[in-house]
């Protein structure tokens, strides 16, 4: 019984910084702001994306004790409960932050395998089937865009806080994707960076298989110029919000993959078909 009454109080430790945070926003006194306003609030917006981990961190940290307490159950004495210190790390690496560093925070993702909702990507096989090789003699390398079908949509733009060189539809798209997030949060806007877009080569080991960037339909974003760990299964937390508007318009994020990519954003296969039956490419 000490045991559970340890399990319990450890629970409520745990439970108590998520309600106080959470409480006010959910519930919000008299004079609060409403969403009748074109622009939401920065520091409101990090406060969502904040909980929203909180939340998730805490789902892991119940499933945690429940599996210690069915293990107590059947006799176990291996596996002890989270130390406090354990559960205070947690709440220091995803609580409330200031705006200045919050956006560039490395968080867990939530929900990583289902942030797509249901959009896929344009396999390499289709794109090849569909409008060629980008170029003759794929290498390890970046080179020229040289498809006769695809090298006259080819366009270098400044794009929002960016400059691209991507299909012409693929940029406008991306235009229409900055232009809300500036609209709606433009202390996330100034800090969008990019990691590239075009690059024309065959995908780490393959041979001959072109990905979406060498078609000019990906792009690798970071916040403040910070690059994303490959396959972690984190991601910068400005990272997640922009997820959201890119789903919107049709494109794909890197994060729901095997190997997690979260800097990568794609067309997906549905706004593809959109695009070639209405001729934009």
């Amino acid at each position: 019984m000490r045991l559970l009454s340890a399990f319990i109080v450890a629970f409520a430790i745990i439970l108590a910084p998520v309600l106080w945070f959470a409480l006010p926003r959910v519930f919000p006194g008299p004079g609060a702001g409403g969403p009748e306003g074109g622009a939401i609030d920065s520091g409101a917006r990090i406060d969502i994306e904040m909980l929203s981990q909180q939340v998730e961190d805490l789902q892991i940290k119940v499933e945690e004790l429940s599996n210690s307490l069915a293990e107590y159950a059947a006799g176990s004495q291996e596996t002890a409960p989270p130390a406090a210190g354990d559960d205070a790390e947690v709440f220091q690496q995803s609580g409330p932050n200031g705006i200045i560093d919050a956006y560039a925070k490395v968080v867990l993702i939530a929900n990583r395998r289902n942030v797509n909702d249901g959009l896929v990507v344009a396999t390499p096989s289709f794109l090849e089937q569909t409008f060629g090789p980008p170029r003759e003699d794929l290498n390890d390398q970046c080179q020229a865009l040289t498809n006769p079908r695809l090298a006259p949509r080819l366009k270098t733009e400044d794009v929002g806080p960016i400059r691209v060189q991507m299909l012409a539809p693929a940029i406008e798209s991306l235009r229409r994707v900055f232009e809300n997030i500036r609209k709606t949060d433009a202390d996330l806007y100034a800090r969008i960076n990019t990691a590239g877009s075009l690059c024309v080569r065959q995908i780490r080991g393959t041979v001959g298989r072109a990905s979406t960037h060498s078609y000019g339909l990906a792009v690798d974003l970071n916040i403040d110029g910070v690059l994303d760990t490959l396959g972690d299964g984190k991601t910068q937390l400005g990272l997640t919000i922009l997820a959201d508007f890119f789903r919107t318009e049709g494109w794909v994020w890197g994060a729901a993959w095997s190997r997690e990519d979260s800097m990568h954003f794609e067309v997906s296969r549905k706004q593809l078909d959109l695009w070639l039956a209405d001729g934009s490419l």
